[in-house]
């Protein structure tokens, strides 16, 4: 039996999902980018694979696959294993709740809490502190944008501006570029090569969003191979993984509009950011999976 050739008793996308996750779990394969289990990871290969609603199981399970099908399905689930690259990768696929991006290793796959703060409605209300009103918002800069998703979100949550996505990385530039054309938002999301903001001179912001590299050198160090298969630079934030963080917070406040604001993710580095600075008044927000690694400072506190 070749690699592709699937298994005769594997008949159903139930067959299939159970036997993604003994293989994946036999395999102690790493799940991080989008899913945190086997069996999501797994869900995710499967209906992605058959072009059916990732967000939908059930109606499915029993439903018998062709010989083409079986064989996608048996193909992929060793690659997931004899690669070790992660799903995404293997799909050219990623999402951020209902919106889908293409990816590939030219850039890191999507999965920042951002994205998540954003659909929950964080700027809706009085959930931050000095925060504009979203339907006000007319210019919004995404650094580090990578693929591109965030600065995608952004253009929902901000009805009404023009965004800048900027990365340092053309090989992720040319990633968001086609998810900047597969959504339709060519007229208001500029793509722009700059390390940080030194391509932005004079540009001002009413909204900055942030998810740098954030990942200390030893940590990168020891990857395991699923995220040794991203870009390595989407990750290294030097010595403690903060130094990126440190350079825009350090600049934000010249590219921030009177009453604009910072959101910036930085993994665990809060007790490092505090220490570092210790009279600003960072807002920590959590989200389900996840507690303080994201913060919003207005520009008046920075």
């Amino acid at each position: 039996m070749t690699a592709t050739q699937a298994p005769p008793e594997l008949k159903t996308v139930r067959d299939f999902l159970r036997h993604a996750v003994s293989r994946f779990r036999a395999a102690k394969l790493v799940h991080g980018h989008g899913v945190t289990t086997a069996f999501d990871e797994a869900a995710f290969l499967v209906l992605e694979a058959l072009h059916l609603p990732v967000d939908q199981l059930e109606p499915w399970l029993d439903a018998r696959l062709t010989a083409a099908e079986r064989e996608r399905l048996a193909g992929l689930i060793e690659a997931r294993v004899a690669t070790r690259k992660p799903a995404c990768y293997l799909l050219n696929r990623s999402y951020i709740r209902h919106l889908s991006f293409h990816i590939d290793e030219r850039a890191i796959i999507p999965r920042s809490f951002i994205g998540e703060l954003l659909f929950d409605g964080l700027f809706d209300g009085d959930h931050l502190p000095q925060a504009p009103d979203p339907a006000q918002v007319s210019r919004v800069l995404d650094l580090c944008t990578g693929s591109g998703c965030l600065a995608i979100v952004a253009a929902h949550v901000f009805p009404n501006a023009a965004i800048d996505a900027v990365d340092l990385s053309a090989d992720a530039l040319e990633v968001a570029a086609i998810n900047v054309k597969e959504h339709g938002l060519e007229d208001r999301i500029r793509l722009v090569q700059s390390d940080l903001f030194s391509a932005l001179k004079g540009d001002r912001y009413d909204v900055i969003i942030a998810n740098p590299p954030y990942v200390s050198a030893e940590e990168v160090a020891v990857f395991p191979a699923e995220y040794a298969a991203e870009p390595q630079m989407a990750h290294l934030g030097g010595a403690d993984g903060m130094d990126l963080v440190r350079s825009i917070l350090k600049n934000a406040k010249k590219h921030l509009t009177k009453n604009g604001g910072l959101l910036c993710e930085i993994g665990l580095g809060r007790a490092i950011i505090e220490a570092d600075y210790p009279d600003t008044p960072f807002f920590w927000l959590n989200t389900e999976d996840s507690e303080g690694e994201v913060f919003w400072v207005s520009r008046s506190d920075l």
